[in-house]
């Protein structure tokens, strides 16, 4: 079953257009350089020429699409309203599933050092909507004759924490393709996510829609393509699970790879060496280096 699969792959692979342009990336928005999942992180992104702006999506208790990486307020970079420090301890305890939107925003996420990306900019942030970062994003490349970008949204989801951390997979989908189609970006959008469900839900309401399936274990890339159920769009594992035969096998079966999280030049350097179709990044201010060179 598994080698028929893939012939098919092969074959609907070799009915796809031509290649497109390197698709650069920003996780998160510059992460490396700016607080994550901030409008001002996305729009420094744009300036250092990212294609695709990356984004982590969450819901709140009255059902708002918020920017953030976990459904609760992580202790490296976050700040109660009080000002008082959150710790590793007490962190899930701020669940953002739990919260009405008013209140999630008043939590800081831009002051506070951050030891993994100690090149960070720090400023005064919080965790915006789905909705007025694409309004954001949207007016600054219509006001600086940017190029629109492409937009990969990822749903934050584990299958553990439907109703505790999160709605389940089918309204999480319906909120963030709510925000999308108010905004008629369905041809720019991505939805990304480890957990299928959501992509799943997803294909069979929304087929148009472009998905992405994020890989971070080393399993082959049939059996995930059949536990999913079709062929999405992008396949994105992490870096450090890619050679030149995985690449081979996505391209013949008509599937971009971009692979997570590529933060070197010589990652990068290795990485479009091997032929994929692009790389996210917590510094695409790097990549110019490697364009440069």
């Amino acid at each position: 079953m598994r080698g028929y699969l893939f012939l098919v792959l092969i074959l609907l692979g070799s009915l796809t257009g031509s290649a497109q342009k390197f698709d650069l990336q920003g996780n998160r928005g510059a992460r490396g350089i700016m607080p994550e999942n901030t409008i001002t992180g996305m729009l420094r992104a744009l300036e250092l020429g990212v294609t695709t702006l990356t984004m982590n999506a969450v819901i709140s208790k009255d059902k708002m699409v918020v920017l953030s990486q976990e459904p609760y307020f992580n202790h490296e970079f976050s700040t109660q309203p009080n000002g008082k420090p959150i710790t590793l301890k007490n962190q899930k305890t701020f669940n953002i599933y739990k919260m009405d939107y008013e209140e999630v925003k008043k939590f800081d996420v831009g002051l506070k050092v951050h030891n993994r990306f100690p090149y960070q900019q720090k400023y005064p942030a919080y965790k915006p909507l789905l909705e007025e970062t694409i309004v954001a994003v949207e007016d600054y490349v219509k006001t600086n004759k940017l190029p629109k970008p492409e937009y990969s949204i990822e749903t934050k989801t584990i299958p553990k924490g439907d109703n505790i951390f999160q709605p389940e997979a089918e309204e999480f989908v319906e909120l963030i393709m709510a925000v999308v189609n108010k905004y008629k970006l369905a041809k720019r959008v991505t939805i990304q996510s480890i957990d299928r469900r959501t992509l799943q839900y997803l294909h069979e309401h929304y087929p148009k829609i472009k998905t992405s399936l994020m890989v971070d274990e080393k399993v082959d890339f049939v059996q995930n393509i059949e536990e999913l159920g079709f062929k999405p769009t992008v396949y994105s594992p992490t870096a450090t699970l890619v050679g030149k035969g995985l690449v081979d096998r996505c391209h013949e079966a008509g599937v971009k790879i971009i692979p997570w999280t590529v933060n070197t030049v010589k990652d990068m350097k290795d990485l479009i060496s091997l032929g994929v179709d692009g790389i996210v990044t917590d510094y695409p201010n790097i990549y110019q280096k490697v364009k440069e060179e």
